[in-house]
Order: C-alpha cells, then structure tokens, then sequence
C-alpha cells in the first residue's frame, strides 16, 4: 500500500492535517491539577531547538516516555533523542484518564475473535495480563511513588440481560480455551450485591488489576531519561514532517519553533497522529472523551469507602468505570461510556473540530447520568443531606485515539524509511503501552515481530491496512 505524507479527507470524521493539540485553553484533568508546581510541564532541556538528533520522538506521554525509556536503557543507545511535545509534558491522553490499569480478562474476547481469529483473541487477553503485571513490577521494584492499588476490579452486570450476554462471551472464551483461573464469576444476584454494594447487581466478574496515578509514573520515567541524556522539549508544536532537503534519508520535524532534522522519527501521537501523517486519519480518528470527579459522601468514606475498581456494565451498552483511588485521597474517578455519552457525540459530531478540542469540561448530560448512578445504585449515597464539597465536583474531557480496527498500530509506517508508530489505543492504553513501546523499540533495532513477543494482530503491516481500507471501519466500536 503506497503511504505518504498528503492529506486524506475522512467522511464523518477528521481530515488528515487538522487534529493538533488545541494551543490554550485545555481543560485540567484531576492529575494535571495535582501537579501544578511542577518543573516538568514547562521543561526545556535546552534553550534553543537542536538543529539535529539521532532519533526524535512526537509526544511526551507514556508512549512517548517508554520507548525513549527503551531506547536509553538498553545496549547501545542512541546517541541523541529530543522529545518534542506540544504542551505541557504528558498533557495528553495519558494525562486524562481515569488512572486504570485494567487488563482485559474476557470481556473483549468475542468481539476481538470476530474480527482477528480466537487464537488472535487469547493473545490480546494474555498480553494485556503481561502489561499489568510489568507496569505493577517496575513500580514496586522502583518505588515509584505513583498511588498505585493493586486489588480486584469487578465487572458489574446491572441487567438480567447484559448478565447473560456478558456470561456468553465468559463461557465462548472458557471453551475456546482461554485462561479463566484468574477470574472469580459471581452469578448469583444477592452475592453480586452484597460482593459489588451495587443495588440491582445480576452478576459479577472479579480479577486483579490496578489504578495509579499516570502522569507521576510518566514523571519518573522522564527522570530517567533526563538523566541518561534525553532532551525534552515542551510546548513545541510539530507542524509537519517532510524529506531532508539538505541529507538524504533524513526527515524535518518542523515546528513553532524551528526545524529538526532527523533519520528516526517515532510517532507517540495516538489521537493526534493524523495531524503530521495526513494519511493516518484512515486508520486513527480523534473523539473526545469524559471523566468526572465525584467526592464520596460519608457512607461511602472512611471504612465504608470503596475497595475495588468498577467497570458497571448496563443496560444497552452502556459502561461506567469507577476509579476509587482508595489507596490514596478517596476521591472517585467516573469514567467509561454511560448512557449520556450519546449526547456527547451528538455534540461532538455537530462540528469536526469538537472531536480533538480537550477545552470541554463540566458537559452536564454526562455528570447527570453519574449523579443518577449513584443516587440508584449505591445503597445510603444520599442518607446525608447535600453539603458543599460532597458528589460531582468536576469533569474534565481527553481525546481518544480510536483505532479503525480497535488495535494499536506498531511498527513501521509503509513507504517512509526511518518513520515508526506506537499509537491508536481505543481508550485502552494502559493495558498496552508497558510491552507496546518497548515492542517498537526492539523493531527499531533490528528485531523481528517475534522478537517483541506481542501478538501479530498488533503489527503495523501493508495487509492490515488495505483490511482497513477495504472496508473495516471499528471507529464507533467499544470493546471495553
């Protein structure tokens, strides 16, 4: 499939060239808020824009930091990597989530075997394991001071009928052999209540995952870099990237601020990928996306306070995940696709620029359908009367990269040598990155795909393309 920098137009969606990160005027997510005072979100490891590098990274976030991470900490490292980031360090979707480490354990299964084969589909769910548990042993081997909890999530069937469709696809992934030995199926409905504390709970699914705070793992990560030679360079916009007029087999990063030229390039751009590879916008469309801060009332603080992440699954499709950060303040994130998400793609799709703006905040269809949950579901949430400081706080918006085919792309971009990319994650970052990027890194020093060990359905591939071009179209497709 011939690849080139040139713009693409995308029916319903983002044309290749227009989705840059908005300049000013983001909104600040529940962790960017919490590190202020840092030296970080305005770093610039020198003053003026290097004129070269060995090799140049777009994004600061955790894809970004990680292969830079890899790339430094193994045998040979190159000689000069500049991260160029067009904000504030790791203000991206890193910088936004609702702080979930959650490796899917069957949930996708069905939907990933439809479109990559049920051999593809376990691969995905045991990579996903492997991600979690090297992202919980480097921050436990490290010490890295990130909040991290590690302890059961329970995904939380709210209907008779999304129990059975959700047991369906737990018992397509137990016959076709999948590992469910990590997974506790709860199916009797007074045990799911008394298990979830949710009023009206059906059934529920139990395995061990994590929460932590994103941005301060990102943080550390960066640290090191710095230390062993990287130059970061916030708040510089990459424009655009075009052939060296001057050396061959060299690329210009150009931005506000001048010009790079380098022979490698990695895009750590996920949502914002299409904006420097036009073509891209075939295969990455950006949405926005949001998440609320909800301060506990007294029944569910204290001792009564929440002790388990949360993925409630509902009633036609809907999904809310609970973040309760009950290793730290308290405070419960709200996120995942619930009811009122509709409304918030009516208004998204009324103007294409809605979709890469993360200035949104506070969109009320969404916190209502929050307050509404926890008003029903959570049993005593308002036996106190409404004081200030107490409930919804704040929401704030991110933008997703969504994937034409649900998955990652990684690898390198076809027809233009020395061009890599790790982006396109659905919403699902976290449970990918960890193994992801240094995936990338060993095929940027000359590995083969076996040698990442991630599964082949993740590979960046001519064939995997022309799928998508042909007619695969998974933008609107939520699997977790």
């Amino acid at each position: 499939m011939g690849f080139s920098q040139s713009t693409t137009r995308m029916a319903g969606g983002v044309e290749g060239g227009r989705a840059f990160p908005i300049p000013e005027g983001m909104s600040l997510s529940y962790w960017l808020q919490g590190v202020r005072a840092s030296p970080f979100l305005d770093h610039r490891t020198t003053g003026q824009l290097p004129k070269s590098a060995e090799v140049v990274i777009v994004g600061s976030g955790m894809t970004g930091t990680m292969t830079t991470y890899e790339l430094l900490t193994r045998p040979n490292p190159p000689k000069s990597i500049v991260i160029l980031e067009a904000r504030e360090m790791c203000s991206g979707a890193t910088g936004r989530n609702a702080g979930h480490c959650k490796p899917d354990q069957y949930r996708g299964f069905t939907k990933y075997s439809e479109s990559f084969g049920p051999d593809q589909a376990k691969k995905l769910l045991e990579h996903e394991f492997k991600t979690w548990t090297r992202v919980v042993d480097y921050v436990r081997k490290e010490n890295v001071d990130c909040d991290l909890w590690v302890g059961d999530t329970l995904d939380v069937a709210m209907s008779k009928e999304v129990a059975s469709q959700v047991a369906a696809v737990y018992n397509d992934y137990k016959s076709h052999g999948g590992n469910v030995d990590r997974v506790n199926y709860i199916s009797d409905a007074a045990e799911a209540e008394k298990v979830s504390r949710l009023k009206g709970a059906q059934a529920l699914w139990a395995w061990k995952a994590s929460t932590f705070y994103p941005w301060k793992l990102v943080a550390h990560l960066m640290q090191k870099c710095l230390d062993k030679g990287l130059n970061l360079q916030t708040w510089t916009p990459v424009t655009s990237v075009t052939a060296s007029s001057s050396t061959p087999s060299f690329w210009d990063v150009n931005t506000a601020r001048g010009t790079i030229s380098t022979p490698t390039i990695v895009y750590a751009t996920n949502a914002y990928t299409s904006s420097i590879l036009p073509s891209f916008a075939k295969y990455i469309q950006p949405t926005a996306h949001m998440c609320d801060k909800v301060v506990p009332p007294r029944a569910y603080a204290g001792s009564k306070a929440l002790q388990n992440s949360y993925g409630i699954m509902m009633p036609g499709g809907g999904l809310y995940t609970i973040n309760p950060r009950c290793s730290a303040d308290g405070i419960l994130l709200f996120g995942g696709n619930g009811p009122n998400q509709r409304m918030l793609k009516e208004y998204l799709d009324a103007d294409a620029k809605r979709l890469f703006d993360d200035s949104l905040g506070n969109f009320k269809p969404v916190t209502e359908a929050v307050r509404d949950l926890t008003s029903s579901a959570f049993e005593g949430w308002n036996d106190d009367a409404p004081a200030p400081g107490v409930g919804p706080e704040y929401s704030w918006s991110g933008i997703i990269g969504l994937s034409a085919d649900t998955l990652p792309f990684i690898g390198k971009v076809p027809d233009l040598p020395g061009q890599w990319i790790c982006a396109g994650f659905h919403g699902h970052g976290m449970a990918h990155i960890f193994t992801c990027a240094p995936g990338l890194v060993t095929l940027m020093q000359g590995g083969s795909w076996v040698d990442t060990g991630l599964p082949e359905c993740l590979e960046l591939t001519p064939e995997r393309l022309t799928k998508i071009s042909e007619g695969v179209n998974n933008f609107g497709k939520r699997v977790l």
